[in-house]
């Protein structure tokens, strides 16, 4: 059981640690401190939804259903898309600074709804934690349930150091130049990632 359990969290986190669209947002939260916790918790309970459907054995659906993954790819690199323009025009207004705008930080509303779009409208998520963690949970039977446990265990811990540990980064960030180039290097990375998407 340990085993299969230190085995799911290591898979759990490598998976987890590439730069993407929600680990990019979450570090600006995080930066801003705006919404943090509503925000990690989002990411960590959606992908131990996720996690638990691959393991349940769910992740057959996406050979049942031939037309899921183009829906999802098409769904997430417009939404991506979209996401990255905003971050451009915020680093051309200058906008994402603090002292820039008092209220810029936005509802929570807000801040979970874009958290839960860069989650679920990933495909990404769904090819790492319903198949990949899926397929890989086969080799513990009788021990998947801790498989799992230790691919979710690792998921929180992840965006809650990433969420509340990127505060520390708050005295490089009291300068607004420094949130322009973080808005370009975020519009960036969504743009690259929906490129990704299309031309897969």
């Amino acid at each position: 059981m340990i085993n299969a359990a230190l085995n799911g969290f290591g898979l759990g986190l490598s998976l987890i640690l590439a730069i993407g669209a929600q680990n990019a947002f979450v570090l600006r939260q995080g930066v801003r401190r705006a919404h943090v916790l509503p925000v990690v918790l989002t990411c960590a309970i959606s992908d131990a939804v996720l996690i638990g459907i691959g393991v349940s054995g769910f992740g057959v659906a996406s050979e049942a259903l031939p037309w899921l993954g183009p829906v999802l790819r098409w769904a997430g690199a417009a939404f991506l898309f979209g996401y990255g323009a905003l971050n451009f025009l915020a680093a051309l207004r200058g906008t994402s600074a603090p002292d820039a705008a008092p209220a810029d930080a936005g509802s929570t509303r807000a801040a979970v709804t874009t958290c839960l779009a860069l989650t679920w409208l990933n495909p990404h998520v769904y090819l790492d934690t319903v198949v990949l963690l899926g397929s890989v949970s086969t080799q513990f039977e009788g021990a998947r349930l801790a498989f799992a446990l230790g691919a979710v265990l690792a998921s929180f811990a992840f965006f809650f150091a990433l969420g509340f540990g990127a505060r520390a980064l708050g005295p490089l960030f009291a300068r607004p130049g420094a949130w322009r180039v973080l808005d370009l290097a975020v519009g960036c990375l969504m743009w690259s990632i929906a490129a990704g998407l299309v031309f897969a």
